[in-house]
This record gives C-alpha cells, sequence and structure tokens, in this order.
C-alpha cells in the first residue's frame, strides 16, 4: 500500500529531528586509541599500531613537515635531492649499502623501499619482514639514519647529480611545459609557482655541498618529524624503542620558522591559453578557489560539511557521466569537483572538459552552464538518495572488514592525518555517526554548496590545445565573453526514472545435478543441469570479498583475418551499450548503495568474465553475468556515439612521442602478421569497422554456457551458492560443443635487429632490448626467467645508475606462458630512458651485464635476494583472494592440479645460479630487437 507523500515526507522530518537531538554537532571527533601516539620533550611524534594483517611484517614511515616550498634560491630541486641521498649513505648503511642489505632480507626497491618528495612534506616508506628479531630494530635504525645521520659526502653527491638529472629528464615534455606556464596563474604568482620538488637544472649541475647540508640541518629536526610504524609488533615494546633512539635528538639552536606559504586572492579572472605540438587533446578547465586555506576538521559540523562535500562532487561527477555517454555528447570527458590544488593552504572547486578541435568555446560554455544549471535549481531528491545509499554502501564494506585492514592502508590514513589533518577516527565510530549524520543531510545544505562556489573572483580559466598550423587559437577577448551566458534560458536538469530490476525477460532456471569436493584445495564444484561447471572456494582472507572468473577457450582466433579486421576496434564497445534494455548510467543509478560489477571480454584465445561482490550482493553479480549471456543491447547509434569519441579523442595521440614510438615499433613487430591493424584505429580502419558484425560474433563468443567454467572465491555461502548457480546458471543456452585454443602461427619477426624511431623535440631516449621466442612451457624455467630479470635488474641498477649516474630507473622483466595447445613462448626484455648521447653506451652496458651471467651464473648473493623477496611475497599472496583466484582458473586453463604451497616454497629454494645460467643461456644468447626513440633534433 501506498503512503501519501504528505505521510513520508512528515515522517523524514520527524526522524531527522530525533537524530539532531540525539547529535551534538559540537562534539569532538576521537582520536583512534587503538593507535598508540606520544610526542617527545624535542617534538618528535610517533603513531604506533599492533596489526597482523599481513602476518610478521611491518610498515615504517617517516614523514618530514617540510618540502621543496622551504628552500632557499639556490637549494631549488634540493629538498628531492636529499631524499636521494638518503639512499646513498648514512652512518650505519655506508654509500649503496642500506638497498643491499634490504633487498638481501626479502625488501625490494620501489615496492617496499621509497619516498617521495612534495611542496610541503617529504615522506620515507619502508616495509620490513619481522620474521627475524633483529629485523625490527635494525629498521628504527634506517629511519633513524634517515632522519638525522645522512652522510652526504661529496663524492656520493656528485654521483648522484647525474641519477638526479636523469630523473628531471624524464619529467621533460609537454606535460611540464604546461605545468611551467599554467601555474603562475593558477597559483597566482606564490612562491609555489618556484618551487617545483624536481627543482632547476643548473642548480642541480652546480649546487654547493654546503647548500643541501644546511637544507638537512634546517629541515630535519625532531619537531617538523613524525614516525608511523603499524604491522606485527609488540606495541609497547616498539615504544620503548622509538624514546630510546630519538629521545637524544635535539632542535637546531634558533631554529628557522617552518612558515606556511598562502596562494594570494585575486580580483579579476585569470586566462592562460597555450598550445604545444605534442599536445593530444583540446582541454579546457575552470578553477574557482576558495578564499580561505583549507581547515581541519575538528567536530561533527565539521564532519558533516565534509560528508556533504563528498556527496556533491559525486552527483555532479554522475550528471557529467550522463552528458558525456548521451548520443550526442557535449565533449568527449567532462567533470567538476571540489578538490585540493596539490598546496596544503587551497582548495577549489574546479571544472573540466576534453573536447573536438574548434570546440572549446562551447565545451566552456556548457561547463558554465551545468554549474549555473545546479546553482539555479540544485539537485533532485532523487539524486540525493542515491548517493546517501553509496556512502553508507562504502561505510557499510570498510566496517566489514575492519578486522582485515592490510598494514600499509592504516599507515596510510595516518600519514594522511599527519600531513592533511584528514580524520583518523575508530571505523566503528565512523560506522555509527555516518548513519546518524546522513539523514540529517538536507537537499538544501548540498545545493547551497555551488552558490559558495561558483563566484566571478579567484578564477582561473586555462585551455590547452595541440599547436597546428592553420588552426585559429582562441582568443583571451573570446573566452571572457564566453563566460556570460544566458542563466534565464537554463532549464531544470531532468532525473529519469531508475530501472527496478537489472533482468527484463522471465529467468529460466535449472538444477545442480551433481557436487563435488576437493578436501585437500578446500573447493566445493557444483555441476549444473545445462552443463555448466561451478568451483568455488570459501576463505576468510576478506570478509566483504567475493570474486569471480569465468573461462572459455576459444577468442577471437577463431574468426578470420578478414572479420577480425573489420571488427577488431569495435569488439571493446560491445558492452557499452548495456543489457537488458538499460543504458550504462540507468545501471550505474540502479546498482547505487550496492558492490557487484561483472566485465566480459574476449581475448585471442579465450573469452570469459571477471567479477567482484560483496556475500551481501552477490545476487546481482549473477544477474547481471545472466544478462551478458541471455540480453545484450544492440544499438548501433550508441556505437556510432562511442566510435565518434574514439576517433576525436585518437585523432592526435601521435603527437605524443611515446605512443608515436609504440605504433611504430608494434607494427615492425608485426610486419609478417596479416591480421595486423594497428594499435590506434586510423580514420580508413572505422570506415571498415562492421558493428553488426562484431555485436553477432561478441554473441557467437557466449551462445554455450557449457563451454565455459566459473570460478569463485571468498566468503561464501553454500546455500546462496547453490540457489543463485541454480537459477542463473543452470537455464543459460548451452550445447555439448567444446571448444579449443588454436595457434595461428603468427609471430613478431625475429633476428638480430634494431630500429630507431626519431620524435620529439625534447633531449631524451627510450631504450628497449627484447628477446622473445617459442617454447614449451615448464614452471621451472618459468620461475628461473623470474628471477633472471630480478637479479639482472640488480645489476643494471648497480651499474647503470649507481656506478655510471646516467639513468634513474632501468626495468628488466621476463615471462613464459602458455600458449595454445603445447606450444608456450618466452618473452624478456631490458628497457630504460636516458640521454640520447648514451644510449648507444649504457645498451652496450646493459648487454654486457646480461653477458656476465651468461658467462658465469649469477652471483649467488643475488640469487638469494631474489628467493627472499619471492618466499614472502608467495607468503603474502596465499592469503589473497585473487592470487588463489589466478591458482583456481590455472587448474583449467592448464589442466593442471592447484599448486601445493609447501611445494613452492621447496621449489623456490632449490634453484641454484647454474638453473639461472642456463635459462640465460638458452633464452637470451639468441637473436634480440633493439628499439630506440630518439629526439627528433639532438
Amino acid at each position: 500500500m501506498k503512503q501519501p507523500i504528505k505521510f513520508i515526507v512528515g515522517l523524514l522530518l520527524i526522524t531527522n529531528a530525533i537524530f539532531a537531538q540525539e547529535l551534538d554537532l559540537t562534539q569532538k571527533i576521537p582520536f583512534d586509541d587503538s593507535i598508540k601516539t606520544g610526542k617527545l620533550e624535542n617534538g618528535l611524534t610517533y603513531y604506533i599500531k599492533k596489526n597482523s594483517k599481513p602476518a610478521n611484517k611491518v610498515e615504517l614511515r617517516l614523514v618530514i613537515n617540510a618540502g621543496s616550498i622551504l628552500e632557499d634560491d639556490d637549494q631549488q630541486g634540493l629538498a628531492h635531492f636529499l631524499e636521494h641521498m638518503n639512499f646513498n649513505g648514512t652512518k650505519r648503511f655506508p654509500k649503496n649499502k642500506l638497498v643491499d642489505y634490504l633487498q638481501s632480507i626479502g625488501v625490494k626497491f620501489g615496492q617496499h623501499l621509497n619516498a617521495y618528495t612534495s611542496f610541503d612534506e617529504t615522506v620515507y616508506f619502508l616495509t620490513i619482514p619481522t620474521d627475524k628479531p633483529d629485523n625490527l630494530e635494525t629498521g628504527l635504525n634506517i629511519i633513524e639514519d634517515w632522519a638525522f645521520n645522512a652522510s652526504l659526502t661529496p663524492e656520493e653527491i656528485d654521483k648522484e647529480r647525474g641519477v638526479v638529472l636523469e630523473e628531471y629528464r624524464i619529467g621533460l615534455g609537454v606535460q611540464k611545459r604546461m605545468t611551467d606556464k599554467n601555474l603562475p596563474k593558477l597559483l597566482n604568482n606564490s612562491l609555489y609557482a618556484n618551487r617545483l620538488p624536481i627543482g632547476k637544472k643548473e642548480i642541480i649541475e652546480n649546487f654547493k655541498y654546503e647548500a643541501l647540508s644546511r637544507f638537512y640541518k634546517d629541515w630535519y629536526r625532531p619537531n617538523l618529524m613524525s614516525i608511523i610504524v603499524v604491522g606485527d609488533i609488540d606495541e609497547a615494546e616498539m615504544e620503548k624503542m622509538i624514546v630510546s633512539k630519538f629521545s637524544t635528538y635535539k632542535n637546531p639552536k634558533n631554529e628557522r620558522t617552518r612558515k606556511s606559504v598562502e596562494v594570494p586572492n585575486h580580483a579579476a579572472t585569470l586566462v592562460d591559453i597555450e598550445s604545444d605540438k605534442e599536445l593530444t587533446n583540446y582541454a579546457v578547465k575552470i578553477v574557482y578557489k576558495d578564499y580561505e586555506a583549507a581547515k581541519a576538521i575538528s567536530n561533527l559540523k565539521d564532519y558533516k560539511n565534509y560528508t556533504i562535500e563528498r556527496i556533491f562532487g559525486t552527483m555532479l561527477s554522475d550528471r557529467f557521466g550522463e552528458l558525456v555517454n548521451a548520443k550526442t555528447p557535449p565533449f568527449l570527458y567532462g567533470n567538476s569537483i571540489y578538490e585540493g590544488l596539490g598546496v596544503k593552504s587551497k582548495k577549489a572547486f574546479s571544472s573540466i572538459a576534453v573536447t573536438e578541435e574548434g570546440k572549446q568555446i562551447n565545451a566552456l560554455k556548457v561547463l558554465l552552464t551545468e554549474n549555473e544549471r545546479v546553482k539555479k535549481f540544485g539537485f533532485t531528491e532523487n539524486e540525493l538518495n542515491r548517493e546517501k545509499k553509496a556512502w553508507l554502501g562504502h561505510f557499510e564494506r570498510h566496517y566489514n572488514e575492519r578486522d582485515k585492514k592490510n598494514s600499509g592502508g592504516i599507515a596510510g590514513a595516518i600519514q594522511s592525518y599527519i600531513i592533511t589533518q584528514e580524520i583518523l577516527a575508530p571505523i566503528e565510530w565512523k560506522y555509527e555517526i555516518i548513519q546518524k549524520i546522513l539523514p540529517l543531510i538536507t537537499l538544501e545544505e548540498v545545493n547551497s554548496l555551488m552558490q559558495n562556489y561558483i563566484k566571478e573572483d579567484n578564477r582561473v580559466i586555462i585551455l590547452t590545445s595541440p599547436e597546428k598550423e592553420g588552426v585559429k587559437k582562441v582568443t583571451e577577448q573570446e573566452v571572457l565573453e564566453a563566460l556570460k551566458i544566458n542563466i534565464e534560458a537554463i532549464e531544470p536538469y531532468k532525473d529519469e526514472a531508475v530501472a527496478t530490476s537489472l533482468i527484463r525477460n522471465e529467468v529460466k532456471s535449472g538444477s545442480i545435478v551433481k557436487r563435488k569436493s576437493n578436501k585437500k584445495a578446500g573447493t566445493k564444484t557444483l555441476i549444473l543441469s545445462n552443463g555448466v561447471k561451478v568451483t568455488y572456494k570459501k576463505t576468510d582472507f576478506k570478509n566483504d570479498e567475493i570474486l569471480f572468473n569465468a573461462v572459455s577457450f576459444g577468442g577471437t582466433n577463431l574468426f578470420s583475418d578478414s572479420d577480425m579486421k573489420k571488427i577488431q576496434f569495435a569488439m571493446p564497445m560491445i558492452t557499452a551499450a548495456g543489457f537488458s534494455g538499460l543504458k550504462l548510467t540507468e545501471i550505474s543509478k540502479y546498482m547505487s548503495g550496492k558492490s557487484a560489477n561483472v566485465f566480459p571480454y574476449i581475448g585471442e584465445t579465450k573469452e570469459g568474465f571477471s567479477g567482484n561482490a560483496t556475500p551481501k550482493d552477490l545476487e546481482y553479480l549473477f544477474q547481471m553475468t545472466y544478462a551478458y549471456f541471455t540480453d545484450l543491447n544492440f544499438d548501433a547509434e550508441k556505437f556510432e556515439t562511442v566510435k565518434q569519441k574514439q576517433i576525436t579523442g585518437m585523432k592526435n595521440i601521435l603527437n605524443q612521442p611515446n605512443f608515436y614510438f609504440q605504433q611504430e615499433i608494434s607494427a615492425f613487430l608485426n610486419q609478417k602478421n596479416p591480421r595486423y591493424n594497428g594499435i590506434i584505429p586510423t580514420e580508413q580502419t572505422w570506415a571498415t569497422t562492421d558493428y553488426s558484425l562484431a555485436y553477432n560474433k561478441h554473441k557467437e563468443r557466449f551462445a554455450n554456457a557449457a563451454d565455459f567454467e566459473f570460478f569463485f572465491i571468498g566468503n561464501i555461502e553454500d546455500h546462496k551458492m547453490e540457489e543463485y548457480c541454480s537459477k542463473y546458471l543452470a537455464g543459460l543456452p548451452s550445447s555439448k560443443q567444446r571448444e579449443k585454443e588454436i595457434d595461428l602461427g603468427h609471430r613478431f619477426v625475429k633476428g638480430n635487429l634494431k630500429k630507431v624511431i626519431y620524435r620529439g623535440a625534447d633531449p631524451k631516449s627510450n631504450v628497449g632490448i627484447s628477446f622473445y621466442g617459442d617454447a614449451k612451457y615448464s614452471a621451472k624455467e618459468s620461475r628461473c626467467i623470474k628471477a633472471l630479470s630480478e637479479i639482472l635488474q640488480i645489476k643494471l641498477t648497480e651499474q647503470l645508475r649507481e656506478n655510471e649516474s646516467s639513468v634513474y630507473g632501468i626495468s628488466a622483466m621476463g615471462y613464459m606462458t602458455e600458449k595454445p595447445s603445447i606450444i608456450g613462448s618466452y618473452f624478456f626484455a631490458i628497457s630504460f630512458p636516458c640521454a640520447p648521447e648514451n644510449a648507444e653506451k649504457l645498451t652496450a652496458s646493459a648487454l654486457n651485464e646480461l653477458q656476465k651471467i651468461i658467462d658465469n651464473g649469477p652471483e649467488e648473493k643475488d640469487l638469494n635476494k631474489f628467493k627472499e623477496g619471492l618466499l614472502l611475497e608467495h607468503k603474502e599472496q596465499m592469503k589473497k583472494n585473487g592470487f588463489r583466484l589466478s591458482l583456481l582458473t590455472n587448474t583449467y586453463t592448464r589442466k593442471g592440479k592447484i599448486a601445493d604451497s609447501t611445494k613452492v616454497e621447496k621449489n623456490i629454494r632449490a634453484m641454484d645460479v647454474k638453473d639461472i645460467q642456463k635459462v640465460a643461456k638458452k633464452f637470451l644468447s639468441k637473436d634480440k630487437v633493439i628499439t630506440m626513440l630518439m629526439p627528433e633534433t639532438k
């Protein structure tokens, strides 16, 4: 029975009044008391929390309230340079001994050991295993050395100049040029605009050693430091260690004041119009900056306002999403959001659009119109209610996982609290309070935000576009004229009715005809009446997570060459039409507050699904899967819209040197492949694309559900799994036909080859060295190739970065795959960016390091580093649903058994240097392909 509208409104008002009486909005937000915190007499603050996810591991972080904004004129770039130096010699770890030691206990540089420098802070990260008693104290010793005992020897400083200059070189390009031009107006010529963390090239090359030491002495001091320790530890013991190690350090006499830098307000609208030959799209951005500095959230009133801001931003994003997905979208991408400006002192309401050539002014007008539409008419009650559901669902998931939270996530939350003063309240409190706050939030409160955001002062308009001959550049006067929109002509937003179901046709159910269990693997298997096979495993790794895969052999290799060329670029766009007669935006609205996703895919030799859901929303995952099998929308008009967006979006993409490089190298490697159609479609490719054929081929790949095997893992209830499998999978169309993987025999070109591509104006290059070919898959050789890649990366880093100071980063990666049938393949690649004049020399150095392993095998100590890292990684992965799901899926695709964890560990420990040398000789003594991206002008 429907209730009268007046009754429902009255009930809501009463409910809000009750919550208002219960909530004292002046109440202070509690600090999470499960985190032990304290401040030493010298001002150093520490945060400690015991957490056993993952076991035998601890997250250590050192947060310095000092970044590039504090640099003197002769120090520009030295806050970041100092971060580098802390890895190149400290009291306890001279020169490069720190990285060497940490690798020996399984810590990987970049993954577990890292740092960053920003305008306002510098943060060091260290994740270490605690299975050995001494590791934890050593970890704290490292933090102590970073904070107070950096060596900063002239020799190491001069060596590191080259490495930092290479990092500077990597950052060169169109984005840096745009940043350099945009920032002075965006930040109104404040000091921030002249203190980018990477600094100035001439200072990095020539600064005096004293300038670096001065920054270290001035700003690396106890009262600007925080230490975070989260992991499998004894909190009381850890606190004693911190107090003992760090209490003796003193702040400098006559210490410099740590000032906050403000971004000045301005009365006039600032306009910045830029173009560049390497830009790939036409963009418009409007920034409305706050008048005052961002404030910390301290009480429930602040928290309520913060929640309103987040809700507002998502509702506005949803509206822009509808515009972008309309039949005639006004731009390729558009959004408005309230966000930070990358500096502590200012936040802003920003609107951005990416559009077609010649449409920037129109896009600017649309952004202004949509913002004014919200300002004039506000949002609807339905929009607000949907977002409240979504927000509550978000907190519910976090609450359900409260005892499964990873230490890295907790450390990250503490770090955010230190840097931005985000709240650090217990999740139990947040979940309880959000249920009370959400009913109090009114439509009027949400709508009022736009009244504060939109203003004519403190406004910046930025337009960027590709530089082209014959294309007229937008003028500042045109921009200022476009700001004068006709507000009277703006009409209210029309909110479409929300769908009532994900399925529009009657579901044809079936039954379970057989049940099997594998006690050793902990899996259960259901055989359904239509031949579908479902295997699932219940785990306790996450409380609110179920992951899903479905796999069938076949893929696009079953299509003819001519058909493939007609549908290659259309295939990924087929699902953009939605299902069950619903558009993607309608599906998104229906799913507000629910958590379930399904993603169909078609590869070369397989097709299938991946997905995820909470246990509560698992049925929606099954409904989506059913709909994708049985009721995929056919919408030629939608396809044309998406196609036009793709054409426009990729029209200028080859302006960017790296995209051009990828396209050219891909064409070079695939020159003997008759099916190859490029990685970036041309207008001619689109002209011959056949949507109807692509749709029918997609349907064909999903016509026989019994040719798929389904895998689920997570917090699964048997009765729910059986119920949903019977209802949604057992009645899917099926037959007894089974398909196999097919190898079409197409391969990359072979030989000792070299390809140099000249593109771009900046003095930087990219080098790639690749080895590949057919090989029968071997689990042992696969492990050895992985070991070889990590060992070689260690040696390449030591030689090319540390000894030659000629690269910032270098990568070596290798793997084996099981191709169709019996044939497999191997692939191994070395890649690095560098100065153009060093490309040939460094290529020779890299190959020389590889040859040492081919000739002599790796050093035992480097193999042991790999083993320690892989063993730690394996133990952690075995407690993750995603990894376990891949193991389950591989039992089908590889036609094998689920790997025994103890056997895997035994195999890892059994690897020796001869195994690695043998693999290096077998696969990397053969042909190779060297590719280089070089600038057009040297």
